[in-house]
């Protein structure tokens, strides 16, 4: 079994460049077990890095910081500008408002992290909001962590305070995500097999319990305009939801083993899955078809030997900024940096032991967890994106698959905004 179509010179193939690492600090007396890095996560305005170490550890780290210490060409520039940029936002001379190194004990197993933050004209949907024991700024930064003993612990990035302890999930919280629209509007994905909605403008308020997985729910995401919510999970799971209504939309069918992980293009016109079948699944979410896979294993196993312990679990998947990459992470110590229109690499990277993987917020770096609590980054493929490209991100951005459809342009055209060329 290989790694890579027979038609591939594998040697052809580019590799990506280690920039740096973050190493999780040993003790003579650690325990391998519980140890996992299950999530790496960067802060919507690019100020924080956070990853997490084992054991209950959070570390966040300045991303500045990490930059100024990485070999990465311009990193340094980048960092400043980034820093000077921050600090002029924050310029009410506020100490706590500056980033700075630091950790937070979680008092469980962390296995998911998310950084929230707040847009003012983004209501509470509760009525009494005059009741509220919170009230979130617009300059404040959340990070939501879900532990292994079902609670969902909210905290200050700046101060390390903790704000809310959210328990209902009875099991593991796999995953959480925020809406991108700003409201704080939080979801959880458990191994309890539900999804939970909570509002932590309403001090954290349980709005919601989403249920229709069969069995563990693994990760979770929403779509850009926050409409849409992805969740998969074991026994070849992905369901989508209108989080208007918190319905559930359809089943998409096509893995044949556990869906771990998945994510939104930037415009939302795409959707990657990525499941222990070894492959990684580009679908569009609004019709439900499959429009491109990845593969992790050649030839391609049967449906029965991907179902089962096949070497090539993949791990993660994560969608470049520029919308035109993917990175995924599989069980064969490999990183892979693919284009959304070739079903070859453009990139590799050895990693051994990887669980997780992110993409940084300018999509200059990729950040891979590993089970040693430790975190890697690499340099992403370079690539200009052509005015066509951009053109077909800020249609898509706006305009559902059906409604691309109906436009009155060439066939060839609407193939192109469809991502079906």
């Amino acid at each position: 079994m290989a790694s890579f179509p027979p038609r591939v010179n594998e040697k052809l193939i580019g590799r990506s460049r280690t920039v740096g690492e973050l190493l999780a600090p040993v003790s003579p007396f650690d325990k391998k077990c519980g140890r996992e890095n299950w999530t790496v996560a960067f802060a919507p305005d690019g100020s924080y890095f956070a990853w997490s170490q084992g054991h209950r550890i959070v570390k966040l780290v300045p991303w500045s910081q990490c930059l100024n210490n990485f070999s990465l060409p311009g990193a340094k520039n980048f960092a400043n500008a980034s820093q000077s940029r921050f600090l002029r936002q924050n310029s009410n001379g506020d100490q706590k408002t500056k980033p700075r190194e630091h950790s937070i004990d979680c008092g469980d197993i962390v296995w998911s992290l998310a950084f929230g933050s707040s847009v003012p004209e983004k209501q509470s949907r509760c009525v009494n909001i005059e009741w509220h024991r919170f009230k979130f700024g617009q300059d404040q930064l959340l990070l939501a962590t879900g532990l292994s003993n079902g609670r969902i612990k909210i905290w200050d990035v700046y101060t390390g305070k903790l704000l809310l302890n959210l328990m209902d999930h009875t099991e593991v919280v796999r995953d959480l995500t925020f809406a991108p629209d700003g409201s704080l509007i939080l979801v959880s994905a458990s191994r309890d097999k539900t999804l939970r909605v909570w509002d932590l403008k309403d001090d954290g308020n349980m709005m919601k319990v989403l249920r229709g997985h069969p069995n563990w729910v693994y990760s979770c995401a929403f779509s850009p305009d926050s409409s849409i919510l992805c969740s998969v999970g074991a026994s070849k799971t992905v369901l989508l939801w209108d989080m208007d209504k918190c319905s559930l939309i359809r089943k998409l069918e096509g893995h044949h083993n556990d869906v771990v992980a998945c994510e939104f293009s930037p415009d939302g016109a795409l959707l990657a899955t990525a499941s222990y079948d070894t492959r990684v699944i580009i679908w569009d979410p609004y019709v439900g078809v499959i429009l491109m896979e990845f593969g992790h294993l050649f030839p391609a196993p049967s449906p029965i030997f991907a179902g089962g312990a096949n070497d090539r679990w993949v791990r993660a998947v994560s969608f470049s900024h520029d919308g035109l990459h993917i990175a995924s992470l599989a069980d064969d110590k490999m990183v892979r940096f693919w284009r959304i229109d070739e079903d070859c690499p453009v990139q590799v990277a050895p990693l051994s032991n990887g669980l997780c993987c992110a993409f940084s917020t300018d999509g200059s770096v990729l950040a891979a967890g590993t089970q040693d609590g430790s975190a890697y980054f690499w340099a992403t493929p370079k690539h200009v994106s052509s005015l066509q490209h951009l053109c077909r991100m800020a249609i898509r951005r706006v305009m559902s698959t059906g409604q691309v459809e109906n436009l009155p342009v060439p066939s060839a055209v609407v193939a192109f905004l469809s991502y079906r060329t």
